[in-house]
């Protein structure tokens, strides 16, 4: 039998989507006890709640870099130290951010989507950096365009690696003082 006929080759070589057959169904899957995976479209498991903490927290970021910039502009062929300041500390605080919201604070359902989605996300700006970047090479000043991405592209994973490192040493002194305050209250105030 040829392999473009209609037979059992044709059937085991096409994929379920295309098939006219109706899908057979699959029973229960097998998670372990674990919560099934939802089948909703995303729209409908979107939260209004999390959607407006989202836009709250970028129109409160995004207002917040508007007036640093405005308070303190960078003159035409200068570093740009107002972006560099704004994306070096936002990045520092979206990872101490995450590791108390995933580590070790109680699960929330607002503060990740309005502190690190809305205005943090707001409040950085890769699209200003990149501005930047070019009026710089625009004008002539290589070096210091040079200088704005490379050095704000470094000072960013630094601060990323240092607000991690910050957060993780909270997370283990709480541990240590957590252990420290049951093991005092089982064995007597006198062990420490």
């Amino acid at each position: 039998m040829r392999a473009d006929e209609s037979g059992p080759e044709r059937e085991s070589r096409e994929p379920p989507y295309i098939s006219d057959a109706e899908p057979e169904p699959r029973g229960e899957p097998e998670t372990g006890g674990g919560p099934t995976p939802s089948r909703e479209p995303f729209r409908s498991r979107l939260r209004k709640g999390v959607l407006a903490a989202v836009a709250f927290g970028g129109v409160l970021g995004g207002s917040a870099r508007y007036v640093l910039g405005l308070t303190f502009p960078t003159q035409r062929g200068t570093f740009p130290l107002t972006t560099f300041a704004i994306n070096v500390s936002g990045a520092f605080l979206l990872a101490l951010l995450l590791v108390y919201v995933l580590e070790i604070w109680p699960p929330t359902r607002y503060v990740r989507p309005f502190a690190g989605v809305g205005f943090l996300g707001a409040f950085t700006t890769f699209s200003t950096w990149m501005v930047d970047a070019d009026h710089l090479l625009g004008h002539g000043h290589y070096a210091v365009a040079a200088l704005n991405v490379f050095g704000s592209l470094f000072a960013g994973l630094a601060a990323t690696a240092l607000g991690l490192a910050i957060g993780r040493m909270v997370l283990a002194r709480r541990v240590r003082l957590a252990a420290r305050h049951s093991r005092a209250r089982r064995y007597g105030w006198w062990v420490r």
